[in-house]
C-alpha cells in the first residue's frame, strides 16, 4: 500500500498549522505538527534544567514519546497544546531546534510516521528535509504584522495573556532571522513547492485551493 504526503512549510503565523490541521481533516489524514514537536521538547529541557545551547545535553529525547491525537501533540501522555505556548518556550525553541542532534532524532521519528500513515504536516524544513518526495509541497507566508495578530488571537483563545502584539512582531521578527539563517536545515522553500501568501486570502480558500491541487496530482490512485 502505498501512503501519500502533503508538506507544509512557511515561517511562524503564515497559518500552515490550521490549513494544515483542516487539510488532514478533509482528508482523512494525520495531521503532524513538528512545529508542536519542537517546543514541547524545548519545553522539556527547560523542565529538566537542561543546558540548552549545549547540542548534546538532550539525550532525554531517547527516552520521550511523542503521539499525535486529533491533530494534537501530547508528549509522555501529556497535552502540550497550552504548555508550549509558554514565552519562556517561544524564547528557546529557535535555540534549541537550530541543534543537529535533536533535529535528527525529530526528523526521524517525523519519516517514521510518514511511512506507515497518509499525513500532513507542517513545519519549516518538511519539503526540504523530512519529506523531499510528498505529494504536495505547500510554502506559506504572510506579512509579519498579520502574523502576530493571528498568533495573538490565538493565545488569546488559548488564555495565555502578557504578550502585546508589538512584543510578538519583534518575536516573529527575530524567529524568521534565526530560522532562516541557521546553518543546518534552515527554512527555506523547496523548488518544487507551491508558493501561497496567506496574508489577503481565507483559510477555508486556502485549504480548498490545496485539497483541488492534491486531489488532481493524485488522481486515478485511488
Amino acid at each position: 500500500m502505498k501512503f501519500h504526503s502533503v508538506a507544509i512549510d512557511g515561517p511562524a503565523g503564515a497559518g500552515k498549522s490550521t490549513v494544515a490541521k483542516n487539510l488532514a481533516k478533509k482528508l482523512n489524514y494525520i495531521y503532524i505538527d513538528t512545529g508542536a514537536m519542537y517546543r514541547a521538547t524545548t519545553y522539556k529541557a527547560i523542565s529538566l534544567g537542561t543546558e540548552l545551547d549545549n547540542p548534546y545535553d538532550y539525550g532525554f529525547l531517547d527516552q520521550t514519546e511523542f503521539i499525535f491525537k486529533n491533530g494534537e501533540l501530547y508528549m509522555d501522555g501529556v497535552n502540550m497544546t497550552v504548555l508550549n505556548r509558554q514565552k519562556q518556550v517561544a524564547d528557546n525553541v529557535s535555540l534549541v531546534s537550530s541543534h543537529v542532534p535533536v533535529r535528527n532524532k525529530l526528523v526521524r521519528l517525523q519519516q517514521q510516521i510518514a511511512r506507515i500513515n497518509n499525513v500532513v504536516m507542517d513545519g519549516r524544513d518538511i519539503g526540504t528535509v523530512v519529506l523531499p518526495k510528498a505529494d504536495l509541497k505547500v510554502f506559506m507566508i504572510a506579512s509579519v504584522k498579520v502574523r502576530a495578530k493571528r498568533r495573538y488571537e490565538e493565545l488569546k483563545a488559548l488564555g495565555i495573556t502578557g504578550q502585546s502584539l508589538e512584543d510578538l512582531i519583534e518575536d516573529i521578527q527575530r524567529r524568521d532571522d534565526y530560522d532562516s539563517s541557521r546553518e543546518y536545515n534552515p527554512l527555506r522553500q523547496a523548488e518544487d513547492a507551491i508558493l501561497i501568501d496567506t496574508s489577503d486570502i481565507s483559510i477555508e480558500e486556502v485549504t480548498k485551493l490545496l485539497y483541488d491541487k492534491f486531489m488532481t496530482k493524485i488522481k486515478g490512485e485511488f
